[in-house]
């Protein structure tokens, strides 16, 4: 794919409307009460995240002391996924979850936890995510895939989601393919090893397979019904939020100056990229990242919420404004 010998492309997805929540998520990890009147709630956030190019205004807040100058004391917990850290946020083992919108949607709706969205992550782009075959695979186009496995990190998240809109283009139905768990950083060996005939696979992960084991990219997944897909966002708990309104606060501030300088400077993000990713620069310079963000869209957030009511994730539509209180849509 051309995409592959690009330099870092970054698109941004600038809305003026930020979200300053008043309600929100409980829970503590290693929080600590500020003694001062009128300071933060909790200085200690433990951040669960995959290990993806759309965190990186995380790194970059954390490098650049945006988070230490609101008083936060940020700690990254690596994920497995979004629908498999959920409870972790909902018992406080964490304080914020990068998510996949797919698994929040999902928890706000079945009513498994009140979920608030306090920034906005990435929205995909052409070259962001890729179904892939290993080298000399006989399958060469999506509608030979029926009967087949596809990997994926967890089930019912943005990756099943997407793969179900891009079956549906191809005449084919999710339950003409089955799907196995894997995470991202072992995608690349069950591909190439035959447990999955096809891999959902995001940057940079689906560059390593490229280089590594000569996969092949066989479709972009983010085209047609979901281009320019909002894909994931930073979730706190409504009882987290309603108690910590403050750090929840301090904690969106610092992330927007982050996601700014991720969108104007490419180079920052390729130097996040090789500490939490653990790539190498050579990898970071050659990967395609989708639109940072610095609020949430609500209008593009209800864009999941239907097309999962569409695939059967829902029993009913759901209207997602019940996550953005405080203003945060735009």
């Amino acid at each position: 794919m051309s995409g592959l010998r690009h330099r870092l492309r970054i698109s941004a997805l600038l809305i003026t409307a930020t979200a300053l929540f008043a309600s929100g998520c409980g829970g503590g990890g290693e929080s600590s009460t500020s003694a001062s009147a009128g300071g933060l709630e909790k200085t200690d956030l433990i951040v669960g995240m995959l290990p993806l190019p759309e965190v990186a205004p995380i790194q970059i807040g954390i490098d650049k002391g945006y988070f230490k100058a609101e008083g936060l004391n940020v700690k990254i917990e690596i994920i497995q996924g979004g629908a498999a850290a959920m409870p972790d946020l909902i018992s406080g083992k964490i304080n914020i979850l990068h998510s996949n919108y797919v698994s929040a949607i999902l928890a706000s709706a079945s009513g498994t936890a009140k979920i608030k969205v306090v920034g906005e992550a990435y929205a995909a782009k052409p070259g962001n995510y890729m179904l892939m075959t290993k080298k000399g695979s006989p399958i060469t186009s999506v509608a030979q895939l029926k009967g087949k496995t596809i990997g994926v990190n967890t089930r019912e998240n943005i990756a099943t989601l997407s793969v179900s809109a891009l079956l549906k283009t191809n005449g084919l139905t999710p339950e003409d393919v089955k799907f196995a768990e894997f995470p991202f950083p072992e995608m690349a060996g069950a591909l190439e090893g035959g447990q999955v005939d096809a891999a959902f696979l995001p940057e940079p992960f689906y560059q390593t397979a490229a280089s590594t084991n000569g996969a092949v990219v066989l479709s972009d997944l983010f085209t047609g019904p979901t281009a320019d897909f909002p894909m994931a966002g930073y979730l706190v708990t409504e009882p987290y939020a309603q108690e910590n309104p403050k750090t929840v606060a301090a904690f969106q501030r610092a992330l927007r100056k982050a996601s700014e300088l991720a969108v104007s400077n490419s180079s920052e993000v390729d130097t996040a990229l090789t500490k939490y990713a653990k790539i190498d620069k050579a990898t970071a310079d050659l990967m395609e990242l989708g639109g940072f963000s610095t609020s949430v869209n609500g209008t593009r957030l209800q864009r999941v919420s239907d097309l999962m009511s569409e695939f059967g994730y829902l029993k009913q539509a759901y209207d997602v404004s019940s996550m953005l209180a405080g203003g945060a849509a735009s």
